[in-house]
């Protein structure tokens, strides 16, 4: 007898336990394949990440675990399967109005997952068709807080905002939402038109801008570059006039080292024997010097009433020189630095007395 009711029992697990039907929700075009509902055989065998829900006598008595199970015939009855897997949910396209007064075609994709079957299948009477119309409901109402150019910029915020509006509500179902993902946003034609010319406007702008941070960058390095120059150019022309000023000190020192010099020598000459003649005849040959070049540069000549007297011009130019070379004498008894101012004065005179005589005899 036992042997018969096992049989029996074996054979309707396997007619009844792997047969599926569809099960439609959402809507006619999406279809969602699940085990159907088991037959009583006393002996069954629940399916890896599938809840078996039983009653007995029409109460809520248990739920099976995955392996063998046993049920009393008649009594129990398995009433609800639910699937412990995650499941996809593709939610349909619906209309939004968006902040900006824009309207929307979005669809997305829902992410879920039953944590427990006992709320499942008592909480709601469709989970998964009520998470569906719930996630349309709350992406209108998150579309209504937004701007058109925010929707797109703020996709992920958005779909942030949807999976923790969906859980506050299916938390009392048993159904944990893990994501959601908007696939498509469709707006209307003159809206993506103007998008489309705001876009390349933008694009204008971004060049416009670019160009004249160009152009003024090129013009800052020009004006860099002219005023590095011009710093340059000054600074060669100060450096080029202290070396001339330089060059010309040089030359003005070693003109007056070299008159020194000479005025020294003549000074040293005119001390020795006949020095006075020697005087005398440069005195002379500077006098006929400077007549035979008369006339050469001007036309006008102013000539001394004396002109043909030179002896008279020579006696002349040699009483100066004697009334300058008494002065010496008397510095004798000063001290040296004393004597070194004499001989500097003695020398600028001697040089001014050449002057004089140069300029009488010319």
């Amino acid at each position: 007898m036992l042997r018969t009711v096992v049989c029996r029992a074996g054979s309707g697990l396997l007619k009844h336990s792997r047969q599926t039907v569809p099960v439609l929700w959402g809507s006619r075009a999406q279809q969602r394949w699940a085990s159907s509902l088991p037959v009583n055989t006393v002996v069954l065998f629940v399916p890896q990440q599938e809840a078996w829900v039983v009653e007995r006598m029409g109460r809520f008595h248990r739920i099976l675990e995955p392996g063998l199970n046993f049920l009393i015939p008649i009594l129990d009855r398995v009433k609800y399967v639910q699937s412990l897997k995650e499941i996809v949910i593709d939610v349909p396209e619906q209309s939004a109005v968006s902040l900006d007064n824009v309207t929307l075609q979005i669809d997305g994709v829902l992410y879920l997952r039953i944590l427990d079957p006992f709320k499942a299948s008592y909480g709601v009477e469709d989970p998964e068709y009520a998470v569906t119309q719930l996630a349309q409901t709350t992406m209108r109402s998150e579309l209504g807080k937004l701007t058109l150019d925010k929707v797109f910029r703020e996709r992920e915020s958005l779909n942030a905002n949807m999976v923790h509006s969906i859980n506050q509500a299916s938390d009392e179902w048993g159904i944990r939402c893990l994501r959601y993902e908007i696939k498509d946003i469709h707006v209307p034609p003159r809206v993506k038109e103007s998008m489309q010319m705001q876009v390349e406007a933008e694009r204008k702008k971004r060049a416009t801008v670019l160009e004249s941070e160009g152009t003024r960058e090129a013009a800052i390095n020009v004006a860099e570059g002219r005023k590095q120059a011009q710093i340059l150019a000054s600074e060669g022309q100060k450096a080029e006039q202290i070396n001339r000023a330089a060059g010309e000190a040089n030359a003005v020192l070693a003109k007056a080292e070299a008159k020194a010099k000479a005025i020294r020598l003549l000074s040293e000459a005119l001390t020795r024997q006949n020095g006075n003649a020697a005087a005398s005849l440069t005195v002379a040959e500077q006098y006929v010097s400077a007549f035979s070049n008369l006339a050469k540069e001007s036309n006008t000549i102013l000539l001394p009433s004396n002109t043909g007297d030179i002896s008279s011009m020579v006696t002349q130019a040699m009483a100066i020189y004697g009334s300058l070379s008494k002065t010496p004498s008397t510095t004798d008894s000063v001290t040296p630095e004393t004597k070194e101012l004499t001989l500097e004065a003695n020398t600028v005179s001697e040089t001014e007395t050449n002057y004089d005589l140069s300029l009488i005899l010319g």
